[in-house]
């Protein structure tokens, strides 16, 4: 049989290589698109996509949002977030921008590392990298996330600073910094091995 495919399904998280060239140029597999009103997220046992939970506010993703396959945000990950006092033990969060609308989930996509949030939700660093479609013709050819518009910026820190609010009680997760291309490249690092670690 030919090795050039795969004859079941990977599961996305172990299956997937993280990409052609880490930390920098990675692959994502994208949970939620900014057209989906419910929070997805990937079963860690079976690999297939679960309902997580209906938004409960009007809050909506403003860009692509999945993982990085084969990180895991544990101790390295956590040393880079001043604040924090463990990582989320989950995949590493990357939000990606894409000039043309994909409105699918499950999808495999070649993306650039730019930079990222610093998150902190209940104590755990919860970092979300930002990064741009390889090849894009709008956002191909950007390196830091000091290129992209501002307001596309705003608008991703007040998505993830706002749609986890439930009214009359106080915010658990905060968004306490945004950062460059060389610390996102930093905590895409500390997520592999983090995940060889735990794993292999």
């Amino acid at each position: 049989m030919a090795d050039s495919f795969y004859r079941w399904r990977p599961h996305p998280w172990h299956g997937l290589e993280v990409g052609r060239r880490p930390p920098k140029l990675v692959q994502a597999y994208i949970e939620i698109t900014p057209f989906d009103l419910v929070k997805y997220e990937v079963d860690k046992t079976t690999g297939y996509l679960r309902v997580d939970r209906p938004q409960r506010t009007s809050s909506q993703p403003p860009v692509l949002y999945g993982f990085i396959p084969q990180t895991y945000c544990d101790h390295r990950v956590c040393k880079l977030s001043p604040g924090a006092t463990c990582g989320d033990l989950d995949p590493l969060d990357v939000c990606v921008f894409s000039e043309r609308p994909i409105s699918k989930s499950e999808v495999i996509l070649n993306v650039k590392v730019v930079g990222g949030l610093r998150v902190i939700d209940h104590g755990e660093a919860d970092d979300k990298i930002v990064a741009v479609l390889e090849n894009d013709y709008l956002y191909g050819a950007i390196e830091d996330i000091d290129e992209l518009p501002p307001i596309l910026i705003e608008r991703l820190r007040h998505y993830f600073s706002t749609y986890k609010l439930i009214p009359d009680e106080p915010a658990a997760l905060t968004v306490e910094a945004t950062y460059g291309h060389e610390h996102a490249l930093a905590v895409v690092q500390a997520a592999i091995e983090d995940y060889e670690a735990k794993f292999c």
